[in-house]
């Protein structure tokens, strides 16, 4: 007889850990399955862990280079970067064996194995020696995450041509990086190698970088990469990518339609990532999936097969952890008959470079769209005193607020630990702060989040210190 469970989760990502645990803990029998040799997902083994790893020590390395402007002299600094990348795998290993203690802890069940779906209530697991075993579940949740895009005719080698996988695990610094797509992920890794020694340009497609960000911080935040060496190459088409024994040659066009090469060590191809929905038998048992792949659910997270839930990339919304984590709990928290709940209004977003750039609710583009009438407050780090005595001014504090309640409708960073300073203001607009509330709300000097209070002053043009 093949065992049964209340739950059983396909994919071990963020959507799906958090998911099999919120599920136990209800007191759900509960099963979690995933193909690879460890836990996390693509964030902890390939995408947000490893990446904000190799920030941070790129950031280091090139911060060691300038110590001797600020009164601490030191010898020659030269980069090991097999020492850097096994640093990055420390602290991969380090967090995907702690989620794997997590599900011990919570007595959820770990199957190693790919899962498909045989019907609506029935999964074949196929391990790696292609020995199969089925389980039934009253409730099957599908969480198996995204990957990158490849371009046409274009595929990933993960040695010339990467994605962000390869682009995290390269031997040696190329000389020049091309990367295709201005994006997140393009703009982290161009951050990365660059620190490191590499020449980098990025072309994108589009009239400006970050697509969907507010304009105004969007441009702050190229013309902050600019000084940093990184090269735009905007309103550019790719036409053909090809490779040879020496690197790589990507044909463009411009808006013109001026026809331009780039030649690199490398190119990174970072224009986006769809669900990862392969072997799932979605098509065989009947569930329905949108015109991009996603698959489609109501409100509850419930496919058109009713047992059978989807959360995190494989559905609609931002490819963020933290948003299919929340959708994890939310359907766990619905199947157990409790009020489970994602507000998509407030997913704050976070781009991990020096500067960060952090951002929720709405952009001025948006309110503009939606003929929302509202007010501006802005707020320097230049005129921010941690941030000049530490000599990171770069960049401003935005609030928007509605011109009538003066509700906060939208905040957006680009500065010094932006990423953590956002959690103040998610937490602020959950609650339905006014910029009033934040203006009264006493900060701790000095801080870099008095510019939070600052900016919330000069929504009413009564900012003290600019």
């Amino acid at each position: 007889m093949s065992e049964k469970f209340d739950v059983t989760v396909i994919g071990g990502g963020p959507a799906g850990y958090v998911c099999a645990i919120r599920a136990s803990q209800l007191g759900l029998k509960t099963a979690c399955i995933e193909s690879r040799d460890t836990l996390g997902g693509t964030c902890l083994n390939i995408g947000c862990i490893p990446s904000k790893s190799l920030l941070n020590l790129s950031e280091a390395f090139h911060k060691a280079q300038n110590f001797s402007k600020i009164g601490i002299e030191t010898g020659d600094i030269k980069l090991n970067l097999p020492k850097m990348m096994k640093n990055k795998e420390k602290a991969v290993t380090v967090l995907t064996k702690g989620v794997e203690f997590l599900l011990k802890k919570n007595k959820v069940t770990y199957i190693k194995g790919k899962g498909s779906l045989l019907g609506e209530n029935k999964i074949s697991i196929s391990g790696k020696d292609n020995d199969t075993k089925n389980i039934e579940s009253k409730n099957i949740i599908i969480s198996t995450g995204s990957k990158a895009v490849e371009l046409p005719g274009v595929k990933f080698d993960e040695e010339k041509i990467l994605s962000s996988t390869g682009a995290l695990s390269m031997s040696k610094v190329p000389n020049k990086m091309i990367i295709i797509g201005a994006g997140y992920i393009g703009l982290e890794m161009g951050s990365v190698w660059s620190r490191l020694g590499s020449e980098v340009h990025v072309i994108e497609y589009l009239d400006h970088i970050t697509p969907g960000l507010d304009r105004e911080i969007s441009n702050e935040f190229m013309k902050i990469l600019k000084k940093q060496r990184i090269e735009f190459h905007l309103n550019t088409k790719v036409e053909k990518v090809s490779k040879s024994k020496n690197g790589v040659t990507i044909e463009t066009s411009d808006v013109q339609n001026n026809k331009n090469l780039f030649q690199g060590d490398v190119v990174l191809i970072s224009v986006g990532r769809k669900p990862y929905t392969e072997n799932l038998n979605l098509e065989k048992v009947g569930i329905q999936c949108d015109d991009k792949g996603r698959i489609k659910v109501n409100s509850k997270f419930q496919t058109n097969l009713k047992s059978v839930y989807a959360i995190g990339d494989v559905i609609n919304g931002p490819m963020l952890a933290h948003k299919a984590e929340e959708e994890g709990i939310a359907v766990a928290e619905l199947i157990s008959g409790q009020a489970g709940h994602v507000n998509y209004d407030l997913i704050p977003g976070v781009i991990y470079t020096s500067p960060e750039v952090a951002y929720v609710g709405k952009s001025e583009e948006e309110l503009k769209n939606k003929n929302i009438s509202y007010k501006v407050g802005k707020f320097p780090f230049m005129a921010n005193s941690r941030a000049k005595a530490i000599d990171q001014p770069e960049g401003f504090v935005k609030i928007l607020a509605d011109y009538n309640t003066d509700r906060v409708l939208g905040v957006h960073i680009i500065g010094p630990h932006a990423g953590e300073m956002i959690a103040e203001m998610s937490v602020a607009m959950e609650f339905g702060a006014s910029s009033e509330d934040i203006a009264r709300t006493c900060h701790a000097h000095p801080t870099f989040s008095e510019a939070i209070k600052e900016a919330a002053l000069s929504v009413d043009k009564r900012q003290i210190h600019s």
